[in-house]
């Protein structure tokens, strides 16, 4: 039982004695039906844009994939996350590249020597400089294809407004 009697807080499928009413619970219409993982989805209602099948097809856009929205949230968070990550790492080789006293390049030349190879200063900066802009251009891909991605209802013009 509840610390308080207020109605408002009171669950009318429990009896006092904290017995659940399984009839009450299954005849309440506000109930919203989910699936395997917990996002809502509406069972009867075929212009819901939650009910839009999922699977790749050609947007407004361009190319996308619906998919459900747990899905579409984990792609999102892990796409921007690698893309931030290369462009991080691209903007250093390249600053490695362009800077003879920086910190990363003397650590690179440092584990060059420690392996036994050695580079000249223009091959060692021409090295850097390809797997800088290689990094930025592989985080511009990453960031794009994880764009292409939408939920189910995510993107379609509503009846009344001036999209589409």
């Amino acid at each position: 039982m509840s610390d308080t009697d207020d109605p408002a807080d009171r669950d009318d499928s429990v009896d006092r004695d904290g017995h659940i009413d399984r009839d009450a619970s299954e005849e309440s219409d506000d109930h919203q039906a989910v699936d395997g993982t917990g996002d809502p989805i509406a069972v009867d209602d075929e212009s819901d844009p939650r009910n839009e099948p999922v699977g790749p097809r050609i947007g407004p856009n361009g190319r996308e994939v619906v998919v459900p929205l747990r899905l579409y949230k984990t792609v999102t968070a892990i796409s921007t996350l690698a893309a931030v990550v290369t462009y991080l790492i691209g903007f250093i080789l390249v600053d490695a590249a362009t800077l003879q006293v920086s910190v990363v390049r003397r650590l690179i030349l440092l584990v060059l020597d420690r392996v036994g190879i050695t580079l000249a200063e223009d091959t060692l900066t021409a090295l850097l400089a390809i797997a800088g802009v290689a990094s930025i251009l592989l985080g511009t891909a990453v960031y794009v294809l994880g764009t292409r991605f939408r939920a189910q209802g995510m993107g379609k013009p509503q009846e009344d407004s001036n999209e589409g």
